[in-house]
């Protein structure tokens, strides 16, 4: 892409995804800033990077506001793309003492849950609040990003931020609390161990799925332990013998990459991602799970890593 554009091009990825909720989309939209950038007149940019995204954020709001209506439509839940990296090489660094400074993390915004509650947010606010509140972007350019006064900006982020605290995610434990509920969670399930599982989730315990009408999924989201349980004891007495469980970073959480057995026809292809939002008291508040195949091409191997951090 040049090499007076490449050293902005993670940070455009990292905005662009966390307002577009899609690793596809985002690259789209910068690859057009790109375009952009070099139809610019250099001479009149006096901070490429503002100015880089800035124009990656009008297009995002673009983006946004044609999404609207396909998301209306969309069959079920919708989640975003996932980002799954593989788990440190050194299994130490998840163990119980690890430093914490040890272990890669990314950060709150980048979280599923987070990103699935601001599609609740008109594209002006999501575009407003992710550049402010998450990459700092002063008031005056995201007023010149959306083409409106400075104080307007200002109103919109704020409107965002109370929309967003009155549902915001629970916390989640450090990453070696995750790896041990996680996997106790899964030994559970794959014993079929109904006690287990309902101890580990919380009463009121959320589950979404996105099949975006293209694999079995549930059409709403289900609420309470008993009900959860039911419908993944379903799913896994359906279907559990022919995948494999895969523990891997998912958008910065101790996740699961479900990927079909070897001598499956479907060998080596991912059937879902999973990403259990577990607290500091080692309960699953939510479990999130992207099935819909459109969502996962991106998904690399266990020891294959993301662009986006």
């Amino acid at each position: 892409m040049g090499d007076d554009f490449t050293p902005h091009r993670e940070h455009l990825l990292r905005v662009a995804y966390r307002m577009l909720g899609s690793l596809a989309d985002a690259e789209d939209a910068v690859q057009e800033t790109w375009l952009r950038w070099q139809r610019a007149d250099r001479s009149d940019i006096v901070d490429p990077r503002a100015w880089l995204t800035r124009v990656v954020g009008r297009i995002c709001l673009d983006v946004l506001r044609s999404a609207r209506v396909t998301r209306e439509a969309y069959v079920g839940p919708w989640l975003p793309e996932p980002l799954v990296e593989r788990l440190p090489a050194d299994a130490s660094a998840l163990s119980a003492g690890a430093d914490p400074a040890d272990v890669a993390v990314l950060d709150d915004s980048v979280r599923i849950a987070l990103l699935h509650l601001l599609e609740r947010l008109t594209p002006e606010q999501r575009v407003a609040f992710v550049l402010h509140d998450v990459f700092g972007i002063p008031f005056d350019g995201i007023a010149s990003t959306l083409g409106t006064k400075v104080e307007t900006a200002r109103q919109l982020a704020s409107r965002a931020r109370r929309l967003l605290h009155d549902s915001a995610p629970s916390p989640l434990a450090p990453l070696p609390e995750q790896r041990a509920t996680v996997e106790a969670f899964l030994e559970a399930c794959q014993g079929g161990d109904l006690t287990r599982l309902t101890a580990l989730l919380a009463p009121d315990v959320e589950f979404h799925s996105d099949g975006g009408g293209r694999v079995r999924a549930a059409l709403h989201p289900i609420v309470g332990a008993e009900k959860v349980v039911r419908f993944l004891l379903g799913i896994l007495q359906k279907g559990g013998a022919r995948v494999v469980p895969e523990p891997a970073l998912v958008n910065g959480q101790y996740g699961i990459v479900f990927r079909f057995r070897p001598g499956d026809p479907n060998e080596g292809e991912v059937m879902g991602v999973g990403v259990p939002d577990v607290t500091p008291e080692g309960l699953i508040t939510r479990f999130s799970y992207v099935a819909n195949p459109e969502k996962l091409h991106s998904v690399p191997a266990v020891d294959g890593r993301s662009e986006v951090s």
